[in-house]
């Protein structure tokens, strides 16, 4: 092997080290690595960097959503470093996740150097620009040379990490080139031995290259006015929250529904869904917006979107005359057109000031007649939960929301689980929620929720659906990593439930074989293939006994919960009508 090719290898090594230890120093503080060859520079870097935290998993897949979903319980911090080919392709639904749930995400792909592209050469692909359009800021490197400066390495980490936590958070992608060799064959290329005395200063510290500052983004004052003077106009409003920052946002929150005496509707990743916070929040709105028969003047939504439907057809049907939103970003989110007021800023902190800016209000007759409500539904759901021993999903979620231990976390599945923990939850704490409610697909959810549960360091309640959990079943091996403990209830109810709730299953032929899909699997091998230990309950009783025994365990536990579609769509259906029927007597009193 001849000497430049030597040096060729430790300078990409010199390269990689350098990139690793400015992403730490950038406060990058975890790397999920996927196994392959033409990473072996960045793969060696992450290995000898003591500072470098990281998790090997051998699904690109199922990384990129262990990443999304750490990066989500940290607000950033987490890079994914992947081989050439379709390796980096299978990032993609990942990368679409984090970029539309606005999460911070650094993405360093290997790929093929330019002599080699567009030449057939095997597991080569178009890498440059392969998420464009999801990523916030891309670059592709090229292979290390002597001739640049090496410095060049350490601006391009710092621009990325600005770039993926700037005023839209968001994924960040570099695709590097490497040339074979890939193994340094010296320690020429080590950190300290070879940086070069223009890189003397920052060796000496622990700071990165480039300190990059952000402008803060505060609600102006003329927006708290605005949106001020339009509220003391309202004689009736409600306050609806999204997905919200913290306890701190929440407690801001309720400060401020205290002051109006509105009522509040909370989405279940809002923060207020899942614990009693005074009869202020209406923890059950989406049951009583199908029957109320008034709008309101005024709506100040908060965060993120809705996960009810009832709430957007009952906005639709009344149309408030102010609809007002609030968001920590400047993308529209606004799909039925009705925001008259826009206002960018941290939604908490914009309560805490509109609620220095209100006065004081008595409770009135409106408050007072969601809360009536509100009173009866409940009381309508748990003498129903209590009467019914058969196992059924909206069971589940209520003994789940009752049993949820602290300080154990929550991930929801898309599709219909998080549809009925928002809608069946009871719920004594609150605990922090995850759920990739982005773009709401059924992919990653238990990679997802395991990069949560590490994120936060606690362990974690996955509730899913039969279709997400064989979607994603690889995923079950993160558990055999450094992973905080699960349990994953599985709401097997062989195929998309949800579709029974669309009119094409009413009287479709081929509803069962096109939209259902029924698998007719069930799961204990699968358990026992990854080593999780596995219960499959028939009755409420010993759901919850099994629930409790598992939140207890160390190690990861699936519960399979059976149910039928159609027994689950008339069982929404009866609910529904005991609450419409608890409703109008309450009128007629």
């Amino acid at each position: 092997m001849s000497s430049r090719k030597i040096k060729s290898a430790d300078l990409q090594q010199l390269w990689a080290d350098l990139a690793v230890e400015e992403l730490i120093r950038c406060g990058v503080e975890y790397f999920c690595v996927a196994p392959g060859s033409r990473s072996t520079p960045l793969t060696v870097a992450v290995a000898a960097n003591p500072k470098a935290r990281q998790l090997v998993h051998f699904d690109e897949r199922g990384l990129g959503f262990y990443a999304l979903g750490y990066a989500a319980a940290r607000k950033g911090g987490v890079a994914v470093i992947t081989t050439s080919g379709t390796a980096v392709a299978n990032l993609l639904p990942a990368v679409i996740e984090a970029s539309k749930k606005k999460l911070p995400l650094v993405v360093l792909s290997a790929d093929r150097p330019p002599e080699l592209r567009q030449t057939g050469a095997n597991q080569t692909i178009t890498q440059p620009g392969i998420f464009s359009g999801y990523v916030r800021w891309e670059t592709d490197l090229p292979v290390a040379c002597a001739e640049t400066d090496p410095a060049f390495v350490l601006t391009t980490m710092d621009q990325a990490v600005y770039r993926s936590q700037g005023e839209i958070p968001g994924p960040v992608h570099i695709n590097w080139m490497f040339r074979e060799p890939f193994a340094a064959e010296s320690q020429q290329g080590r950190l300290g031995s070879a940086v070069g005395p223009a890189l003397y200063g920052w060796a000496r510290t622990a700071r990165p290259y480039t300190t990059c500052f952000s402008p803060e983004t505060l609600p102006a004052a003329a927006a708290v006015e605005a949106v001020t003077g339009r509220i003391l106009s309202a004689k009736t409003g409600v306050i609806v929250c999204g997905k919200l920052s913290g306890p701190a946002a929440t407690r801001h929150v309720l400060r401020l529904a205290q002051k109006l005496q509105w009522p509040v509707f909370p989405d279940i990743t809002s923060g207020l869904r899942l614990a009693p916070h005074g009869d202020l929040v209406i923890r059950h709105y989406q049951h009583l917006l199908p029957y109320l028969r008034e709008g309101v003047d005024a709506v100040l939504h908060l965060g993120g979107r809705m996960t009810a439907k009832s709430y957007y057809e009952w906005l639709a049907r009344y149309c408030p005359r102010d609809v007002i939103m609030v968001l920590n970003h400047p993308l529209r989110n606004d799909p039925q057109h009705q925001v008259e007021i826009r206002v960018q800023g941290c939604p908490g902190e914009f309560a805490r000031k509109l609620a220095q800016a209100v006065r004081q209000r008595p409770a009135g007759q409106h408050l007072k007649r969601f809360q009536r409500k509100e009173a009866a539904i409940q009381n309508t759901i748990r003498q129903w939960g209590a009467g019914d021993s058969r196992i059924s999903e909206p069971a589940v979620m209520q003994i789940v929301s009752n049993c949820l231990p602290k300080p154990h976390v929550l991930f929801v599945s898309n599709s219909l689980a998080v549809r009925e923990m928002d809608a069946f939850a009871d719920g004594r704490h609150e605990v922090p929620v995850g759920a990739n409610r982005g773009a709401s697909g059924i992919d990653g959810i238990l990679a997802s929720a395991a990069g949560f549960a590490k994120g936060l360091s606690r362990p974690v309640t996955v509730l899913v659906g039969d279709l997400a959990f064989l979607y994603d079943m690889n995923s079950l091996a993160l558990w055999s990593r450094d992973v905080p403990p699960a349990v994953i209830v599985v709401l097997n109810n062989n195929g998309g439930g949800i579709f029974e709730f669309l009119p094409i299953a009413e009287n479709n032929k081929d509803f069962e074989r096109y939209f259902a899909a029924p698998h007719g699997m069930h799961f204990d091998d699968i358990a026992r293939q990854f080593h999780v230990h596995y219960e499959r309950p028939e009755t409420t009783a010993s759901f919850e006994k099994a629930y409790r025994a598992a939140v207890k365990a160390k190690s990861a536990t699936l519960i399979e919960v059976v149910t039928d579609r159609r027994e689950n769509f008339r069982l929404h259906q009866t609910i529904a009508n005991r609450i419409r029927k608890s409703l109008g007597k309450q009128e007629r009193g």
